[in-house]
């Protein structure tokens, strides 16, 4: 698997690949982090403070669990012991396969430990997409959660190189080893055999599309520890700082973020196995929370509930970290306004690790609300230091300011490569940057520094009549639409233009009408961008992160085909 026409097909890609992951002219090879591993990121955090409360989780049934620094590298090295015990040796992939548990937490940290891949598996993905996954990544071992135990059993004769099936529950079916009971026999003095390196593999996430096979993303130990620091140091995070993760781990934002964020600046995480609305506020008071991660979906959630968050201490909640998806200049509004907690919008992709850009957090009250709502998108912020972004055109031309074009990233963050797939990485590193697929733009602060803005993805741009439309500029008229929920834009095939408008709304209130929804577009729109069919749907679907699936939902407007619309 380590041939490298598997994955870049000529010399002129692994210079272009070698080329889009420097920073400022210093090559990837340059280490900017002083840990050789995440093991001994991990060990120096035992040796500093090992009895320091380090992982709070919250399952959905049973008490809350705690684990300190040392408690947790004992279960690290004992599941590395029981990897070891089943033949996984450094190079190799496993599978994990369920919902957020501490004991996913654990599986991950002692894959690193011996060098070993993780290729999260998404359950919310059909059976097709799972066994592409588990087969096209060569996992060898799966840790599977009981409640998933029949259906990847069921998966296992399309899985030819899936040698062992660990369950994980404490009520274990009894059809494969379990993984507690084997845990028992598993020393915590094990030393890894062959300790892992910066440049080996970590972890192997698959892009979740809307159409064709999902490609798979690596990712190298180097890249998630560059990555959770510069996140770390971009919020100010300290080892009295504390995160609450309640995105799934099977994403990039889950584990990077909320993961290995904390445990690269020495604080602790409050892990949740699922994000409720009615327990938000309360854990990040309990538990003295100062940051949390999330996606815009999760706002609209907690608008949807107006909660009243004055019922608890969150003095010390310093803001909210959220990317991933589309978020509006209206729903930003909304929510800083109705909780008096600051959003601090970023953008990133599973390709460059994770974050890429964030809001700087010591603008003023003025400045921030300037970037998020004077520009008709609100901004993705500034690059972090590990990597750089510009906008170029089709011709990885770099574009000037104000003037879309693709977002583009260069650094230490970005990915080794998809996995076995020349062809994508031909494209995507042509131009010796990583390419998106993200159309933006960028204006420059008094400082001159660079503030991103996001459009919408160039696939999913509505091309009418030859005029290219960002769909996010029109999902911000709809979403502040009275009486809407949520809503987005839809580009639909259409005979006379080639594509036309349309919008997909869930309802806030029952009485809305179509006609109510295209006229406040009028209102704000030029007629070219105005949707001409409003379908109203009880949901909209969205990826495990919250990304609108716009394509998914093109086939609902099929009647319109043919129809020429009247101003």
């Amino acid at each position: 698997m380590n041939d490298i026409s598997l994955h870049l097909a000529s010399e002129t890609d692994l210079a272009n690949v070698a080329l889009a992951r420097s920073v400022a002219g210093v090559p990837y090879t340059v280490r900017e982090i002083p840990y050789r591993n995440i093991a001994e990121l991990l060990h120096a955090r035992v040796e500093k403070s090992g009895d320091k409360i380090w992982l709070i989780f919250y399952p959905e049934q049973g008490s809350r669990k705690e684990y300190s620094y040392r408690q947790f590298l004992a279960l690290v090295r004992k599941t590395a012991a029981l990897l070891t015990s089943f033949g996984i040796r450094r190079g190799d992939r496993i599978c994990t396969v369920g919902v957020n548990r501490a004991d996913t937490v654990v599986q991950y940290f002692a894959a690193w430990f011996l060098g070993v891949a993780v290729v999260p598996v998404n359950i919310g993905e059909d059976d097709k997409r799972i066994a592409y996954v588990m087969e096209n990544s060569h996992a060898k071992l799966a840790f599977v959660q009981t409640a998933f135990i029949q259906r990847i059993s069921a998966l296992r004769s399309q899985i030819s190189g899936l040698v062992h099936i660990l369950e994980v529950g404490e009520e274990a079916s009894g059809f494969f080893p379990s993984y507690n009971h084997e845990l028992e026999q598993m020393s915590e003095a094990f030393q890894a055999p062959d300790p892992a390196e910066l440049s080996d593999e970590a972890l192997i996430v698959y892009t979740s599309g809307t159409t064709g096979l999902p490609k798979g993303v690596v990712l190298e130990q180097y890249n998630l520890l560059i990555d959770a620091k510069g996140i770390a140091d971009w919020h100010g995070m300290d080892d009295t700082q504390r995160m609450m993760c309640v995105l799934p781990l099977h994403h990039v934002n889950g584990t990077v973020v909320t993961l290995l964020t904390p445990m690269y600046f020495g604080g602790s995480v409050v892990l949740n196995q699922k994000f409720h609305t009615r327990t938000f506020f309360e854990r990040i008071a309990k538990e003295h929370v100062n940051v949390v991660s999330v996606v815009p979906t999760l706002l609209q959630f907690l608008l949807h509930e107006n909660i009243d968050h004055g019922q608890f201490d969150l003095s010390r909640f310093r803001h909210i970290i959220c990317g991933a998806g589309p978020l509006t200049c209206d729903l930003a509004d909304r929510f800083e306004r109705t909780y008096r907690i600051p959003i601090i919008h970023g953008y990133g992709l599973s390709e460059t690790t994770c974050y890429s850009c964030f809001l700087p957090i010591d603008l003023t009250e003025e400045q921030h609300r300037h970037w998020l709502q004077d520009f008709g998108f609100p901004s993705i912020g500034v690059a972090i230091p590990g990597n750089e972004m510009d906008i170029h055109s089709n011709e990885g031309i770099s574009l000037p300011e104000g003037e879309r074009g693709e977002i583009v990233i260069r650094g230490h963050n970005v990915m080794k490569y998809y996995y076995k797939n020349p062809e994508a990485n031909a494209s995507t590193f042509a131009n010796q940057w990583f390419r998106s697929g993200d159309e933006g733009f960028y204006l420059k602060d008094g400082n001159e520094r660079k503030f991103f803005f996001i459009t919408g993805r160039l696939k999913e741009l509505i091309i009418r009549g030859g005029v290219n439309i960002a769909p996010l500029e029109i999902d911000e008229v709809i979403n502040s639409c009275p009486g809407v929920k949520a809503g987005i834009a839809v580009g639909f095939e259409n005979d006379w233009y080639g594509e036309e408008v349309g919008a997909l709304v869930q309802k806030g209130d029952v009485a809305l009408t179509e006609e109510q929804v295209i006229e406040r577009c009028k209102m704000q729109l030029p007629y070219s961008k105005c949707p001409k069919v409003v379908i109203f749907s009880e949901e909209i679907p969205v990826t495990s992160t919250g990304k609108y699936q716009r394509n998914k939902v093109k086939h609902l407007f099929e009647a319109w085909k043919n129809v020429q619309f009247p101003k």
